[in-house]
């Protein structure tokens, strides 16, 4: 198939079909991205995405909420990231019983340089210019909340 005739076939799908299809593909075209980048220091995937999310101490549960996954793979990440020593635990102040975790300055300094690479892969792979890129964030960010707030993927738990 010619890319004319992939282009007007897709042209020919649904709005919304047309834009699951762009979210896929975008988000396969970073997740390769990411992937080829991150040799030095090796992490998991999911490491990264907690040191992402990681811009101010947060509350474990709280964390394993915003990531959409369960709290036992924010406990393991974390142990890793601890090992590693880009993350400390402390008690949260508010409630002993519960656990604050924050970046390091070495989990600053990679998280400072995933957010830079992921503005380059993010403009290379969509294609969007500024404004653009300001119109899908907000988007993304609307759908974002949407999903949080009609609730988690079956078997992903919510926490408080």
């Amino acid at each position: 198939m010619s890319l004319d005739e992939t282009d007007t076939a897709f042209q020919a799908l649904t709005m919304e079909i047309r834009a699951i299809l762009g979210v896929f593909a975008l988000y396969g075209k970073l997740d390769d991205s990411i992937e080829k980048m991150n040799d030095d220091p090796k992490l998991a995937k999911m490491e990264r995405r907690m040191i992402i999310r990681l811009d101010r101490p947060r509350r474990m549960g709280l964390l394993a909420q915003m990531m959409l996954t369960v709290p036992s793979a924010v406990t393991a990440s974390a142990d890793s990231l601890e090992e590693k020593g880009h993350l400390l635990r402390r008690r949260d102040p508010s409630d002993k019983r519960a656990w604050l975790l924050e970046l390091t300055d070495s989990g600053k300094d990679i998280r400072r340089e995933m957010e830079q690479m992921a503005g380059v892969m993010f403009r290379e792979a969509s294609g969007l210019n500024e404004e653009e890129i300001q119109i899908f964030s907000v988007l993304a960010g609307k759908i974002y909340d949407n999903v949080i707030k009609t609730g988690l993927p079956e078997g992903l738990k919510a926490c408080d």
